[in-house]
């Protein structure tokens, strides 16, 4: 019996050492299969690995507004997954934790209801085999690090141990607007490319400045540690450039509401305001709001103030300046003849929309006069209409602004040929029509006449600074043309002009005329084009573009509402209502350099104020003007010595402090000032002792 005990035990060791033997020969085959036989193979597979460089990201500057406020920035959020296959994911546990996990996620997340909840949460476990059960379970999108953490609180994710959940996040990096909607266009938004998966501007700003704002990729490589091949950062990244924007927010909140008000009201189809700062051509606002398709209110849309549309009258501004610069117009008080129809070259004839036999040529912007305008214009090109689009070139009113707004065009303005159709075009475009002029472009007009001619360009950036550095480039103001629109003369006789179409007898402004803010500027009227062709008599497009205070300007503005249907159906009623509001509201938080409180016209040093004489005589007269019955006079305490102070007549605060002072400690009761104090005035009791004040009204 021993015996085979024994052999049997023989055996079994034998055959431990034999599989000992195999699997040290196994061991030893693989590695010699990996450093000698197949070496070249690993070695090519590592090389691989070792060799593939891999791009690093950027910090995308941010947007910031003219006071340093930030317009657009980046913000890291959560994607957070649930991986159910992860190595001790503690399924018992999590089944039980549904219900009240559906209750925490409803009340906290109410994307969903609670049996919605339950229902996604349950999905997942009820597949059987659990190898195919999901890795990356997305629970929750686009969460902050706030509501990660409160996540971590409900049943079951709080356990600590992340393999027993199986709650992972992804970083997530996203372009944040602070202020919402606020020149939402202009700031523009950025989105992912679809073939290199970085992220880039695709409107506005974001679009227009990308190349500054994304910054320069880094490289990584990959380098053997003892237990793993890592990144290493090769090459650092070079974060993008913060850019300081002209926007002001207050100035863009009073734009924009003022334009929402007036388009409400109107319920026109969209609108467009642009302010702008004359003496640097700093854009302090802008804004383009359309009615939403899905709910009854205006939202931020497309960029309409760098787009190109007919102007109407406003451009009527721009012809005659040109004609005083020029010497066409030598004299603004000849009188012209207009009657009820101008039929230049044979054309269709060219009408008034309140015509008169005649006027003189200064009350041709204030009246708004399209046959005088035409008459004016067409006395000097009519013989060469193409000489009218060099003048316009040689002004550098055709030149590109860049302004750093995506999208931006140039005005479409015919160079026209020598013959009768041309003649026509020309008397045609001197007043509105027959072109395509951005409402950027008019404005800037209108800022230079404001700015005594000198025509600085438009801008929505004034500073880049780079984080990685730390340097701040200013960009210097720049100018259209040669830096000048016209003399100083000539602006003088433009302003005079505008300011009437508001201020004048006959100017198509009156109505926003106000007490407060003198303001001048242009109405203007233009029919928009069918689908059809032709003008579509029944639709508008109403523009007002001017300055304020006229007297000394400070700010020029430009509106367009397009399409009215209702209340409000005029240029100046609509877009120059828009202005008026615009310049009503920055007078009343005393932006236009006024004195919008008392305390800008307190003296230099006020000292101490006398509320009422002491006088009998003037006292009886105060009482007598109120009707007051008695008066009551306090008299100022007096001490002697060390003695306890009078402090009846005082005011609580005052006569704490005196006694305080003096060594007492202070109780009291009612309110007012002191009536009574517990202790005579003039006694000297033990320092602390308690001295306690009846007040009255």
């Amino acid at each position: 019996m021993k015996r085979e005990n024994r052999s049997h035990i023989l055996i079994r060791f034998g055959v431990i050492i034999v599989a000992i033997f195999i699997f040290a020969a196994m061991v030893v085959y693989h590695a010699l299969d990996n450093t000698v036989l197949s070496a070249h193979h690993w070695n090519a597979l590592a090389m691989k690995e070792l060799s593939r460089v891999d791009t690093i990201p950027p910090e995308r500057g941010e947007i910031h507004a003219a006071d340093g406020s930030i317009l657009a920035t980046n913000l890291c959020y959560y994607d957070v997954r649930i991986d159910f296959r992860s190595e001790k994911f503690m399924e018992k546990a999590y089944r039980a934790a549904v219900d009240s996990l559906a209750d925490s996620l409803a009340k906290h997340f109410p994307i969903r209801k609670r049996d919605e909840w339950r229902k996604r949460l349950m999905t997942p476990v009820l597949i059987v085999e659990k190898n195919k059960r999901p890795r990356a379970f997305k629970l929750l999108g686009n969460i902050t690090d706030t509501q990660y953490q409160l996540l971590r609180t409900f049943p079951f994710f709080n356990i600590k141990n992340r393999n027993r959940n199986g709650l992972r996040r992804d970083p997530v990096m996203r372009r944040v607007n602070p202020y919402g909607s606020m020149a939402q266009r202009s700031i523009g938004r950025v989105g992912i490319d679809s073939v290199t998966g970085q992220r880039h501007g695709v409107s506005g700003l974001e679009r227009a400045l990308d190349s500054l704002l994304y910054g320069t990729p880094g490289l990584a490589k990959k380098i053997p540690l003892t237990k793993d091949i890592v990144n290493w950062t090769d090459v650092p990244p070079v974060d993008g450039y913060n850019i300081r924007t002209t926007i002001d927010i207050n100035m863009q909140d009073i734009v924009e509401n003022s334009l929402n008000e007036i388009l409400t009201t109107c319920d026109a189809e969209w609108g467009v305001a642009v302010l702008m700062e004359v003496s640097t051509g700093n854009i302090k606002a802008i804004s383009n709001l359309e009615k939403s398709k899905y709910r009854p209110e205006y939202i931020e849309g497309m960029n309409r103030a760098v787009l190109g549309f007919e102007p109407g009258s406003v451009v009527k501004t721009l012809s005659m300046m040109i004609a005083v610069e020029d010497g066409i117009v030598t004299n603004v008080n000849q009188v012209i003849t207009t009657g009820s129809g101008f039929a230049y070259a044979g054309g269709r004839p060219i009408t008034d929309s309140h015509s008169c036999p005649s006027m003189p040529i200064r009350e041709v912007i204030e009246r708004s006069s399209n046959i005088g305008m035409a008459k004016i214009i067409t006395s000097r090109y009519g013989d060469n209409p193409g000489a009218f689009y060099s003048r316009l070139k040689r002004l550098g009113f055709l030149d590109p602004m860049h302004t750093g707004i995506s999208g931006e065009r140039t005005p479409r303005i015919d160079s026209v040929a020598n013959n009768r159709g041309g003649r026509i075009s020309l008397s045609r475009m001197c007043y509105g029509y027959a072109t395509e002029i951005p409402p950027l472009y008019t404005l800037s007009i209108y800022n230079a006449i404001a700015n005594d001619g000198v025509y600085v360009r438009p801008r929505l950036v004034e500073q880049l600074s780079s984080p990685t550095t730390g340097v701040d480039s200013i960009l210097p103001i720049s100018y259209m043309g040669n830096g000048r629109a016209c003399s100083p003369r000539t602006a003088a006789i433009m302003r005079d002009m505008l300011t009437q179409v508001v201020w004048g007898e006959h100017g198509t402004g009156r109505m926003l005329r106000n007490d407060k803010v003198r303001i001048a500027g242009k109405t203007g009227t233009c029919y928009m084009v069918a689908k059809g062709g032709g003008y579509d008599t029944g639709r508008k497009r109403l523009a007002f573009c001017g300055f304020f205070p006229a007297e000394k300007p400070k700010y020029s503005c430009i509106v367009l509402t397009c399409a009215p249907k209702r209340n409000l159906m005029g240029a100046a009623s609509t877009s120059g209502n828009v202005l008026k509001a615009i310049a009503l509201k920055m007078y009343s938080r005393g932006m236009l350099d006024n004195h919008s409180d008392f305390r800008a016209d307190a003296p230099a040093n006020p000292g101490v104020p006398t509320l009422f004489a002491a006088s009998p005589d003037k006292i009886a007269k105060v009482r007598d003007g109120f009707a007051m019955a008695h008066v009551k006079q306090h008299h100022a305490p007096s001490t002697k010595g060390d003695a306890l102070p009078g402090v009846v007549g005082c005011s609580l605060r005052e006569a704490i402090n005196r006694l305080e002072s003096a060594g007492a400690e202070v109780t009291f009761s009612g309110s007012g000032f002191v009536a009574a104090q517990s202790l005579p005035a003039g006694s000297t009791p033990a320092r602390g002792a308690r001295v306690h004040l009846t007040l009255r009204q």
